[in-house]
């Protein structure tokens, strides 16, 4: 373990779920577990198998996904921001994204990969400090994006590629290989006409950020088969595909070629609209029709750990 890794290591005291004090030689093993992780969530990119990631967004949606069989985790910075009460866009702290990423790493045995938007930092100092703490937060994987909110359009390639390199290096130091799940806005970017001039800036971008160290691209946007066709076509790295209810199906992805497909926000609006629906109920039919259909307490407890946090 190089020494990046190690003046980690104290870090990683405290960490686990019980509370509990950990040695040095136990964060070693930990560390270890997290390298392997990692290798397993890169695999799941190039097993020729489409990776399905539903998006969460709080440990007991990592803990349902896991006991149904999920081989990883994604989490979803704008249903993180939204559960809490914030929109999206790096509107929470850094802090209180890692915390939760943190909790929901910690709470699954497989893999977590987490939404950080474009890194919580400006500088490549404090995008650092950023990775540092996702990978103490038990993490191997991210999504970083090239997406400036406030002006619609995009970070310069070379830029964006210098901070995917230097995530990259930052965390390899640490002694893990973090799954770079690369995003470009092109597609949702006001900085074009025409979306093939979207598309000829997500292949260029796809190409330059694989180059920087990205180990997928994800061109967030287009879900449609005709659109998905082209960019597996001159794609050659993974790439993921964001899907929505009008995206092509699961089986046309796979056909594809698609090497992963996420939800984004959608399964947190679906949760959010069901309970907006359930409270309609109460106001409107005068009983408790609308929360019948619940899971019991033995069926909640099967998805929760049994100690203290």
């Amino acid at each position: 373990m190089g020494t990046v890794g190690r003046l980690l290591l104290p870090r990683f005291r405290g960490v686990h779920a019980s509370g509990t004090a950990v040695s040095y030689k136990e964060a070693e093993v930990k560390l270890r577990s997290q390298k392997e992780k990692a290798e397993v969530l890169l695999s799941l990119h190039t097993n020729g198998k489409l990776l399905v990631l539903p998006n969460v967004w709080n440990p007991i949606g990592a803990r349902i996904l896991e006991k149904k069989g999920f081989p990883a985790v994604a989490t979803a910075s704008a249903a993180i921001s939204a559960s809490l009460g914030y929109q999206d866009g790096e509107k929470i702290k850094r802090a209180t994204a890692i915390d939760l990423i943190g909790r929901i790493a910690r709470i699954v045995d497989v893999p977590v990969t987490a939404d950080i938007e474009t890194g919580y930092a400006e500088s490549l100092s404090e995008l650092e400090v950023t990775a540092q703490q996702v990978v103490e937060s038990g993490a191997v994987g991210v999504n970083i994006e090239d997406g400036l909110e406030w002006e619609g359009g995009l970070r310069a390639i070379e830029d964006q590629c210098q901070r995917i390199s230097a995530f990259r290096k930052f965390a390899e130091r640490c002694g893990v290989h973090l799954v770079i799940n690369a995003r470009t806005d092109s597609f949702v970017s006001s900085s074009f006409t025409t979306k093939e001039e979207a598309m000829e800036e997500a292949v260029a971008r796809a190409k330059a950020f694989a180059e920087a160290g990205a180990d997928c691209f994800y061109p967030i946007g287009p879900g449609d088969e005709i659109t998905v066709r082209l960019l597996r076509d001159r794609i050659k790295s993974p790439i993921n595909i964001l899907v929505s209810p009008t995206a092509a199906p699961l089986d046309i992805m796979r056909e594809i070629g698609v090497n992963r497909v996420s939800f984004g926000p959608y399964l947190f609006r679906s949760c959010t609209r069901k309970f907006a629906d359930i409270v309609d109920g109460l106001l409107t039919a005068g009983d408790y029709s609308s929360f019948s259909d619940m899971m019991s307490r033995a069926e909640i407890g099967e998805y929760l750990l049994t100690g203290h946090e």
